[in-house]
């Protein structure tokens, strides 16, 4: 990428089981798992799922939040999930990853319609927690 526009990167969740849960983002979210075998291995601090070519979601364990130093009281963000982030997906996407959530039985909302977003009003959008109880919103707009 040779553009400087800004973009989001990435977002840390707090999760309890860093492989528990790169697995639930693979099976029913869809997402790719990013350092999975070196977290494993012992190699790398946390695993990520990567959400589009430029933006991961790094799976921090909840047992490093002691380690979060960078800012006076960093630490004490862990277990407090932020409200909650949206996926933006093609309406084709967007079946599937229902589709995936309710074959894995996540409970998911009622489907809204014209919700406000980056990008407008989104046809359609629902909401889902991972296991960790961080909510997601999946939307699309085409």
């Amino acid at each position: 990428m040779t553009d400087h526009a800004t973009r989001l990167d990435h977002i840390v969740l707090w999760v309890s089981d860093p492989v528990a849960a790169a697995h639930f983002y693979e099976k029913a979210v869809g997402l790719q798992p990013v350092r999975l075998a070196e977290f494993s291995a012992g190699e790398a601090p946390f695993p990520s799922v990567r959400v589009s070519e430029e933006t991961i979601l790094d799976l921090m364990p909840r047992s490093k939040a002691d380690r979060m130093t960078m800012l006076p009281g960093a630490a004490d963000s862990s277990g407090h999930p932020v409200n909650h982030v949206c996926l933006a997906l093609s309406a084709d996407a967007f079946d599937a990853l229902l589709d995936r959530l309710q074959e894995q039985s996540v409970p998911v909302s009622d489907i809204a319609q014209d919700s406000f977003g980056a990008r407008g009003p989104a046809k359609r959008s629902f909401y889902f927690r991972d296991p960790d109880g961080n909510l997601f919103e999946a939307r699309h707009y085409d």
